[in-house]
């Protein structure tokens, strides 16, 4: 067999295929929600994936405020920041964060799934949450995906 006779395809920013997805996250629990969304920003369930490359999809989230958290997690899970300030550690449940901003929740989940990189941050830069069945992206057509289908 001629081993030149083939090649191995790497992919780069211009044969990559983006596309627009949009999920639905009524029901959905939230760890199992981000981490399928995670796969489809970061390119892994094409058959070009390149692991250095941005090769996934845009991917849109409606009704974030309808997620689920299993178990106690409502009360028990804390998120953490620090203002910069000594002493300015600030923690809150998932439920007051829930309260103020919904999709907060879901783009914290799914941010640490993603590379802590510069490709990470331009991978998050592809996601758009938004609060109820009505977002702004329209015109970019995007195509109603299942996550159940998935892997």
């Amino acid at each position: 067999m001629d081993t030149l006779s083939y090649k191995t395809i790497s992919a780069n920013k211009a044969t990559v295929d983006k596309q627009w997805l949009l999920v639905d996250a009524e029901g959905e629990t939230l760890g199992r929600l981000a981490s399928k969304v995670a796969k489809l920003l970061r390119g892994k369930h094409k058959p070009n994936f390149t692991p250095h490359v941005d090769c996934g999809d845009n991917v849109i989230v409606i009704n974030a405020e309808k997620i689920n958290l299993s178990g106690n997690k409502w009360e028990s899970k804390t998120y953490t920041r620090y203002t910069g300030y000594p002493g300015g550690q600030r923690s809150q449940t998932a439920k007051e964060l829930f309260d103020k901003n919904p999709g907060a929740i879901v783009e914290r989940a799914v941010k640490g799934m993603l590379p802590k990189n510069r490709l990470g941050a331009d991978l998050f830069r592809n996601l758009k949450v938004y609060v109820g069945a009505e977002h702004n992206q329209e015109a970019q057509k995007p195509t109603a995906i299942n996550l159940n289908d998935l892997k």
